[in-house]
C-alpha cells in the first residue's frame, strides 16, 4: 500500500530576493509604496539569494541530511525557480531530478495592496487598514487578494497530490515565507492563535530548512509527520553567508 505522506519532507523559503531588498529600503526611508515595477512573479534572486541556494545544495550534497530529496516542487515565481536550480545544480539532489512547478505553491496575493508598504496601505487604503486590524491578516483578504484561509485552502490541495503521487518519497517543497507557515498549519493540526504566534516570534529566514518525517504508528494506527525541526540556517552559516529574514514584500502588478 503506497504511504499517505513523503517518508522525508523538506519546506524552503526561497533565497533572498531583489523584492526583499527593495522592500526593506523603502521601510527604512518610511516610502508609501515599494520601488519595484512589473510581475511580482518574475522577481529575481538577489546576488546573496543566489549565495543563498547554493549554500543549501552544498549542504545537502555534503551528506547532513538523510539523504537528498528525489522529488523537487516548486512554487512558480522565479525566485523559488531559481532557488531550486541552484541547489540541484550545487548537488542538493541528483542533477536529472525535475523541478515540478506548482501554482498552488505561489506566493500570497495582496490585491489592490501589491507594492504598498504599511505606510502606504494607512494613506491609501486606510479603510482595509481598520479591517485588518479587526480581521486580524489569518481572514483579511484585501479586494483581489488572498487570506491566509485562502492560501491553506490550495495547500491542503497541494498536500493531497503530494500524497497520492509522492507518497513514501524524500520530498523538498521550495516556496515563501506565508506558504511555510501555512503548511506547518496544516499538518501540524494548529489553530490560528498558534500559526499566528509563530509568525510573531520570528520570520522565515531565506533558504531555511523546515524538515518533517514520517513516524509509523501502532498497528492499529496510521502514523503521523513529525516536525524535526524549524527555520533552520545551517547551510549559509557553514559557509559564512549572511542570513537573511526579510519578509516577502507587496511588490508589482500581477496581470
Amino acid at each position: 500500500m503506497t504511504p499517505r505522506w513523503p517518508e522525508r519532507l523538506w519546506i524552503v523559503r526561497h533565497g533572498e530576493s531583489a523584492g526583499n531588498v527593495a522592500r526593506d529600503a523603502a521601510y527604512q526611508a518610511q516610502l508609501a509604496r515599494i520601488e519595484l515595477t512589473g510581475r511580482d512573479v518574475d522577481v529575481p534572486l538577489s546576488d546573496l539569494g543566489e549565495r543563498q541556494a547554493r549554500a543549501l545544495g552544498h549542504w545537502f550534497a555534503q551528506g547532513h541530511e538523510e539523504g537528498r530529496p528525489n522529488v523537487l516542487l516548486s512554487s512558480p515565481y522565479l525566485r523559488a525557480q531559481d532557488t531550486a536550480r541552484l541547489f540541484r545544480d550545487a548537488g542538493g539532489c541528483p542533477a536529472d531530478t525535475c523541478i515540478r512547478l506548482d501554482e498552488r505553491l505561489r506566493e500570497k496575493e495582496f490585491g489592490i495592496l501589491d507594492g504598498l508598504t504599511g505606510i502606504g496601505i494607512r494613506a491609501e487604503h486606510p479603510e482595509q487598514a481598520a479591517l485588518r486590524a479587526t480581521l486580524g491578516k489569518f481572514y483579511h483578504r484585501p479586494p483581489g487578494g488572498e487570506s491566509w484561509c485562502d492560501v491553506i485552502f490550495r495547500l491542503r490541495a497541494l498536500l493531497d497530490t503530494v500524497g497520492l503521487h509522492h507518497g513514501g518519497c524524500r520530498v523538498m517543497i521550495v516556496a515563501h515565507q506565508v506558504v511555510v507557515l501555512c503548511l506547518r498549519y496544516i499538518i501540524e493540526g494548529m489553530t490560528e492563535e498558534q500559526v499566528l504566534a509563530i509568525d510573531r516570534e520570528q520570520d522565515v529566514a531565506n533558504c531555511s530548512i523546515t524538515e518533517y518525517r514520517w513516524v509509523a504508528g501502532a498497528a492499529d494506527t496510521d502514523g503521523a509527520m513529525e516536525l524535526v525541526r524549524y527555520n533552520v540556517t545551517a547551510p549559509m552559516e557553514a559557509e559564512d553567508t549572511p542570513v537573511t529574514r526579510e519578509p516577502d514584500p507587496i511588490v508589482g502588478s500581477r496581470g
